[in-house]
């Protein structure tokens, strides 16, 4: 199983959630993928990777997106032959000690293949966000699973667990989004294949330190994504309702 962290100048975080990370009971590796952090959070990778030797480091050359770094720590992990891979934040946000429940509920059902650490069913909540923040990412994931159908309540978590059967049978290659739009499209293409999905419930808190990636560029990217996949579904929908009425 490998946890892969992506990381943007993350030189204080990172030491810190990759120590709560090692510290857990489950036995797991760690990838940071780093995208040319001009702070030296690639070069502390490359130091706690030789320390450790259950950490891995993969270096890209420039700032690209969360999803394209998380689609590189893919491609890493099956040609390695993992089988589950995570996705968690560097920020320390994604609460390590919630792991273990992500990785439970993917043994004890064989039939799902993808589990969402969630903010928004019972026992998930929000540490430490501003009246505005909590409004508009509560929103956001109210559009994208109203538009798209999908039947999570977090559609937009980033703390997430999958299999990697899942992942090769998805056509990854597809996947163009950047920014947190990213973990909306991912959902729609796991539910798309057929493959069942469950949600956990975990605390998210704001990052320890360092500033947030967040963007109005990020936010706008997923308002015109999810609507455009939305009109889609629309189109889509009303030919086969057509195409159902002249057989």
């Amino acid at each position: 199983m490998l946890v892969i962290i992506p990381t943007y100048n993350e030189l204080q975080n990172l030491p810190i959630v990759t120590a709560a990370v090692r510290a857990l009971p489950t036995p797991v590796d760690i990838l940071v993928v780093d995208d040319g952090s001009p702070d030296g959070t690639g070069a502390l990778a490359d130091r706690l990777a030789a320390e450790h030797p259950q950490m891995h480091a993969l270096h890209r050359t420039a700032k690209d997106g969360l999803g394209r770094a998380y689609l590189a720590g893919f491609a890493w992990a099956m040609a390695r032959g993992y089988d589950v891979v995570v996705e968690m934040d560097a920020d320390g946000s994604h609460p390590p000690e919630s792991l273990p429940a992500l990785l439970d509920a993917l043994d004890r059902r064989p039939e799902v293949g993808l589990v969402i650490g969630s903010r928004w069913i019972d026992g998930g909540r929000l540490i430490d966000w501003g009246a505005i923040r909590h409004a508009l990412s509560r929103g956001g994931n109210r559009y994208a699973r109203t538009v798209l159908g999908l039947p999570v309540a977090d559609c937009t978590a980033g703390y997430r667990a999958y299999r990697t059967s899942v992942l090769s049978s998805i056509h990854l290659d597809d996947v163009h989004s950047h920014g947190y739009c990213f973990q909306i499209e991912m959902t729609l293409r796991v539910r798309d294949a057929g493959v069942r999905m469950a949600e956990v419930p975990i605390v998210f808190r704001d990052r320890i330190a360092g500033e947030s990636k967040m963007s109005k560029a990020i936010v706008l990217e997923a308002m015109l994504r999810v609507t455009y996949w939305g009109l889609l579904r629309f189109v889509r929908g009303a030919r086969n309702q057509l195409q159902a009425r002249r057989a």
